[in-house]
């Protein structure tokens, strides 16, 4: 994590930082074996083009796209698309963290979510709100219903008040219990799902690289690890690779079984 200081100090609660700040820099490292499906690929080169052609929409009076809001399941890519927009865009990457601002204290959680969103009008960047069901569950079945009416209110007016030259990505793995007001706030969305083979087969390839392998090690990947995330994926990868270093030996059939074993992903629907 960048340890670069921003125009402004990024605002406090519980005596932490409200957020993790990363650099373009470091934003392009995390980013750069993203692999995107060919409708997300065109949603979000779409929305970097528009965000690059701001004087010619002003002067057509038609209000440019600000907000991006991704759904799917865990480890299909969103964290790391956070990270693609940050880097394409040449702006930090500001990880919200929800921990330091759901508070206990009455209207405290509120407070937090205004003072990120000021913090996103002074300081151009990409604000990144995961997991962001938690301060934007629909007021309708929530147990503690004027608390959380009283966050995702609060929420409502920042993003309808979000203007200027950063950008908001929220990302969650549960968007059916999102706010139908919250949802609609977002102009842009995007749906993650588990990689198909071709996605797969990419991914695979970038993972993998220069380094040393047996042939048709990587068709056995393909093969072995469908149903795995894109998350998985890496972590399986990055585990046969160590095992390939310590034997000095090059990727093999046997290496990729035994870190699938060892790492044993929990696929859907299993």
């Amino acid at each position: 994590m960048s340890k670069t200081n921003h125009i402004n100090r990024i605002p406090r609660a519980k005596g932490i930082d409200m957020a993790a700040f990363y650099s373009p820099k470091e934003c392009a490292r995390k980013a750069k074996h993203i692999v995107f499906s060919a409708e997300n690929e065109r949603i979000i080169e779409e929305f970097l083009t528009i965000l690059g052609m701001k004087d010619r929409f002003a002067e057509h009076e038609v209000p440019i796209p600000n907000k991006l809001v991704m759904f799917g399941p865990p480890g299909t890519g969103k964290t790391l698309t956070a990270s693609y927009v940050a880097d394409r865009l040449n702006l930090p990457l500001v990880l919200v963290r929800l921990d330091a601002i759901i508070h206990s204290h009455l209207g405290e959680t509120s407070t937090n979510v205004r003072k990120l969103f000021e913090y996103a009008r002074v300081n151009p960047c990409v604000l990144f709100l995961d997991e962001f069901d938690a301060i934007a569950r629909t007021r309708e079945s929530n147990d503690e219903v004027k608390e959380m009416a009283r966050v995702v209110n609060t929420l409502l007016q920042c993003l309808d008040e979000f203007e200027g030259d950063s950008i908001c990505i929220a990302a969650t793995n549960l968007e059916t219990q999102l706010d139908h007001a919250i949802w609609r706030r977002f102009d842009t969305k995007k749906n993650y799902a588990m990689p198909d083979v071709q996605s797969r087969q990419l991914y695979i390839n970038k993972l993998v690289g220069q380094f040393e392998h047996q042939a048709n090690v990587k068709h056995y990947m393909c093969q072995r690890l469908e149903g795995c995330s894109f998350a998985d994926v890496e972590q399986i990868i990055l585990k046969a690779k160590r095992k390939a270093i310590i034997t000095s030996s090059p990727l093999h059939e046997q290496l990729i079984s035994d870190a699938y074993d060892e790492y044993m992903p929990r696929l859907l629907g299993t």
